[in-house]
């Protein structure tokens, strides 16, 4: 399987041969990091890079009272904020939410990416695709009801994993507990769960251990609203090409 990054970015174009052998060159060497662990904290000043290569990680905030708030999730192929570099000290933290192996960029190589106009242009689209779907989060907790917010979500996964290749079908690996994804859509762990139990019983999704299953993708979308449209997927992923 091609690099996940490289995946990624091909979903915006393709591109030439020796940009996806410097990609592969950056990427050696990942490290094995556990579950839920920190990559780096809020208040850390930033070095180099985090990028996912396999598993899951989110992006975090921790309020006085020790309540969590999730605002991303990792996936195969993420960048844990591009630009982190810039910044004096880290607004918010990344941890991993499941085993993850994970490769730390050093700004000289970063900047050696963005070196490459195709290379660029593609991390310019995949930065713009994260701030769509924070959006779309944003609206999630504030407009929609829990069980739409929930489906939502579980579509968005789909379409983002089935992007780098770890998705089939309607099938594919969900390794966050029901008290994660409460933290993620704004929900206590009781509702999310009565929430996965009402879609089970509709026959909507199976999930069994970490392994989810959509069975009716079409019909799951339009019960959440959701339109892929906001990923600005290339033509490849069902969606037309973005401008350029």
């Amino acid at each position: 399987m091609a690099n996940p990054l490289t995946r990624k970015l091909e979903a915006f174009a393709p591109l030439p041969e020796a940009d996806r052998r410097l990609i592969d060159d950056i990427c050696r060497n990942p490290r094995d990091v556990g579950p839920r662990e920190d990559l780096i904290r809020e208040g850390d000043d930033p070095r180099d890079v985090q990028l996912i290569l396999e598993g899951f990680a989110c992006r975090y905030k921790l309020l006085p009272n020790g309540r969590r708030q999730i605002t991303a999730y990792l996936i195969p192929g993420d960048f844990c904020d591009l630009h982190v570099f810039i910044l004096r000290a880290m607004d918010h933290s990344i941890a991993t939410l499941s085993p993850c192996r994970a490769v730390a960029i050093p700004r000289h190589r970063v900047l050696e990416l963005t070196e490459r106009p195709a290379i660029a242009r593609a991390l310019w689209w995949a930065s713009l695709v994260d701030e769509a779907v924070l959006r779309e989060w944003l609206v999630g907790v504030g407009a929609r009801g829990a069980d739409e917010r929930i489906a939502h979500l579980l579509c968005e996964l789909l379409m983002r994993l089935r992007t780098v290749g770890l998705a089939t079908d309607g099938a594919y690996e969900l390794p966050i507990t029901q008290a994660e994804l409460a933290d993620t859509v704004g929900l206590t762990h009781i509702h999310v769960n009565r929430v996965l139990q009402r879609l089970r019983a509709e026959g909507s999704i199976t999930l069994k251990g970490k392994q989810l299953v959509i069975l009716d993708v079409d019909k799951l979308m339009a019960f959440s609203g959701f339109d892929v449209n906001y990923l600005h997927l290339s033509e490849s992923n069902g969606k037309k090409e973005p401008c350029r």
